[in-house]
């Protein structure tokens, strides 16, 4: 009897240190997803500027044809692949790589991965990896989005790939984080605004450069955005997952210690039967 509750104490103890850990990443991921929740707060503005000048230079040219707007036919298509460097959130790198999977043509497309755990994935099962990047899945700068989109902007423009995709994983809320692709390459959805009444404006060098232009920095800003999305869906699954731990090392402990205090019961109850019996013997 005194060996079993050794042993469950021995329990309890271990599952009160996994619990102080799943506690204490449990609110580090917390702070770590106000913080990106902020910074995709702040990118958006600047997205929205560069979409609608965009339109507004589609509003008074008539519409302008460059290479990165012209349709070709698709015969390869790069797609960057955002997951995460890190385990213990959830499911949340898992279901981004198998959502990518699934619109990848594994023979002729191509694929740049952020994060260990897409590389892992995808390199394991023989895809076509063009680049990878680690350890930026947290600590990201708009740099790394800058130098993401001009190794992909370099292969469209050399006809390496004929379409571009960034599949993320998309915050809706703390709770809630949907898998996502955006068709960045060839810029086709934007449209020519009728209710845009503009005089007529002469671009330097020219409408069809400044267009070009506006695209490459809507396609860096896309993939930062992307990368904001995934790192807060990252922290969100990440707390998610280390508070329903957390949670289930409560449960544990609380039916360990009830296991704990019926085994001290019964062997309170051992030890008074044989001093009771002992003091019978006597008489």
């Amino acid at each position: 009897m005194a060996e079993k509750m050794k042993d469950i104490k021995r329990r309890i103890h271990s599952v009160s240190s996994i619990r102080q850990i799943t506690n204490a990443m449990e609110l580090v991921s917390t702070s770590k997803m106000r913080k990106t929740r902020m910074r995709l707060e702040a990118t958006r503005p600047y997205y929205t500027t560069v979409i609608s000048n965009i339109n507004e230079l589609l509003s008074v040219t008539g519409g302008v044809n460059t290479a990165l707007t012209k349709v070709r036919d698709v015969k390869s298509t790069l797609h960057i692949i955002i997951s995460s460097d890190r385990g213990l959130a959830g499911g949340f790198s898992g279901n981004i790589a198998k959502y990518a999977a699934e619109n990848i043509d594994k023979e002729h497309d191509l694929l740049i991965t952020l994060g260990s755990r897409a590389y892992e994935y995808f390199n394991k099962r023989g895809y076509n990896i063009k680049d990878k990047f680690f350890g930026i899945s947290e600590e990201f700068k708009f740099v790394d989005s800058k130098y993401i989109s001009e190794i992909a902007l370099k292969m469209y423009e050399s006809s390496e790939i004929d379409a571009l995709r960034v599949v993320f994983t998309s915050f809706k809320s703390a709770l809630s984080q949907i898998p996502s692709e955006i068709k960045l390459l060839p810029a086709t959805d934007f449209k020519k605004s009728e209710d845009t009444k503009l005089e007529v404006i002469t671009y330097e060098p020219s409408a069809e450069e400044m267009l070009d232009f506006l695209i490459k920095e809507y396609v860096s800003i896309a993939i930062y955005g992307a990368m904001i999305e995934s790192s807060a869906s990252e922290q969100s699954a990440r707390m998610q997952s280390m508070k329903n731990a957390t949670e289930s090392a409560d449960e544990m402990i609380d039916e360990l210690s009830m296991h704990y205090n019926r085994a001290r019961q019964a062997s309170i109850t051992q030890e008074l039967t044989e001093i009771v019996s002992g003091a019978e013997a006597l008489n």
